[in-house]
């Protein structure tokens, strides 16, 4: 072996004993880590155990999703410090500058990385292998406190509209029928450029499934909850908030379509806030309702994003009325009875044709997406014309029904709207949804969270 490769192995080999024994001591590093920030930050000094507590379980986050980054030598991703956005809320709550909450997070990495040089020792293997480890140490240092910041000024400005309760109460009033009039509640309105005639959505988003573990004492429920209403009043245009509230056990938020700004590109910010906050372990079901001409009609907004809230899985996920078609909303929203009107010929056919992989249902999906243009549409399937027309013959042999006729195409339309609502053994349960979410996402009209982890 050469020298050169030796020297390669014996600085490996340093970074891993090194890192490996900054992780058999993380709780000690903590302890010395809190009494470091306790002596040199007096707002830190002046807290009470619980607070220094859950210091103290951040400190051990970080430095155990820091040692994970260095030992398996990659970047820092947004699951890796999911826990920060939480702890950013509580130093909010808890009254910590943010100066303060800054500083005390480049004291804790002080401490880690003081012992990491010590633990290198004297020797140039051991040198050379703490100076490896510098330019990872820095970029998660830098994502990590990046993030942090910016979950601490999203709360803040959060929290400081709640303390007076001015959202709370605007919202409750527009709920009512009622429009604001004078004084703050009109002000307040006005913040969020809800004028009376301003082009809107309602939102309702609730907590899919447990959230992540948070510190201790604390209601996890409550805070996850805290935490997305923050981030969604972030989603307003134009420099204005929108206006969000925690309602009991939902979130209700109310975007202004402003300048530039269609229903299309309003529900692609709102999916984007739920696929942040997956990825940080809080999971959200969200209902979108249509667009709503004023304040006067938020109330009639507010039961469309309940209804549609309903056709999202359980695992969480987007369903949003201005992204379906109401031929698409007709089908979710139909019962058994329905089901059960479709000519039991059409349903064996599309059974059958579901089990061998779809293709004559695409076929059906595509002739008519083609204004029934044979050719055109057997492009868009990307096969021969005379595969297109061999598989219209095979459906009018197997159904009676005619893709040239309209009324035909309808019916067939329907029934496979309809079975991709409904499964097969019954009304519309999850199962149903599921499979309407994988049709449907073509068109983003209800987009499931687990598309997005899977993606990633």
């Amino acid at each position: 072996m050469s020298t050169g490769s030796s020297t390669v192995a014996a600085v490996r080999d340093q970074r891993t004993r090194i890192l490996s024994e900054l992780l058999g001591e993380v709780p000690r590093l903590a302890d010395a880590a809190v009494a470091a920030i306790r002596a040199e930050i007096p707002a830190y000094a002046a807290q009470g155990p619980g607070l220094l507590s859950d210091v103290r379980d951040q400190v051990i986050r970080h430095y155990r999703a820091k040692l994970a980054v260095l030992l398996e030598e990659r970047g820092t991703t947004f699951e890796d410090i999911a826990f920060t956005r939480r702890a950013a809320m509580r130093r909010v709550r808890a009254g910590v500058a943010l100066t303060d909450y800054m500083n005390a997070y480049r004291v804790g990495q002080r401490i880690f990385w003081e012992s990491l040089v010590e633990r290198a020792g004297r020797t140039p293997a051991g040198r050379e292998a703490a100076l490896s480890l510098a330019a990872l140490q820095m970029r998660y240092c830098d994502f990590a406190s990046t993030h942090a910041a910016n979950a601490y000024m999203e709360f803040q400005q959060y929290a400081a509209a709640e303390v007076v309760r001015e959202s709370r109460d605007l919202l409750e009033t527009l709920l009512a029928g009622a429009t604001p009039m004078r004084g703050r509640e009109l002000a307040a309105a006005q913040a969020h450029g809800l004028a009376t005639d301003a082009p809107l959505l309602a939102v309702i988003a609730m907590l899919a499934g447990p959230p992540a573990e948070t510190g201790a004492g604390l209601d996890r429920g409550a805070e996850a909850a805290h935490a997305a209403c923050a981030a969604i009043a972030r989603t307003g245009g134009n420099g204005t908030r929108t206006l969000s509230v925690v309602r009991q056990s939902e979130i209700v938020a109310v975007p202004v379509l402003g300048p530039g700004c269609g229903p299309e590109e309003l529900c692609d910010r709102l999916q984007a806030v739920v696929e942040s906050l997956a990825a940080e372990g809080i999971r959200l079901a969200m209902g979108i309702s249509a667009v709503a001409a004023g304040v006067a009609q938020l109330p009639q907004a507010y039961q469309e994003a309940r209804a549609v809230l309903d056709f999202v899985p359980e695992e969480g996920g987007v369903a949003a009325l201005p992204r379906l078609t109401p031929f698409q909303y007709l089908a979710l929203r139909a019962d058994e009875t329905a089901r059960h009107l479709v000519d039991p010929l059409i349903t064996a056919l599309l059974a059958e044709d579901r089990a061998r992989g779809g293709v004559l249902t695409a076929t059906i999906r595509a002739f008519a997406a083609a204004d029934l243009n044979l050719r055109t549409a057997a492009e868009h399937l990307q096969i021969h014309p005379n595969t297109a027309q061999y598989r219209l013959r095979r459906i009018q042999e197997r159904t009676g029904r005619s893709l040239r006729s309209i009324n035909d195409l309808v019916e067939l339309l329907v029934a496979i709207a309809l079975q991709d609502a409904h499964p097969a053994s019954g009304g519309p349960t999850n199962a149903g949804r599921e499979r309407l979410a994988t049709v449907t996402n073509e068109g983003r009209g209800i987009v499931d969270v687990r598309s997005f982890h899977e993606s990633r």
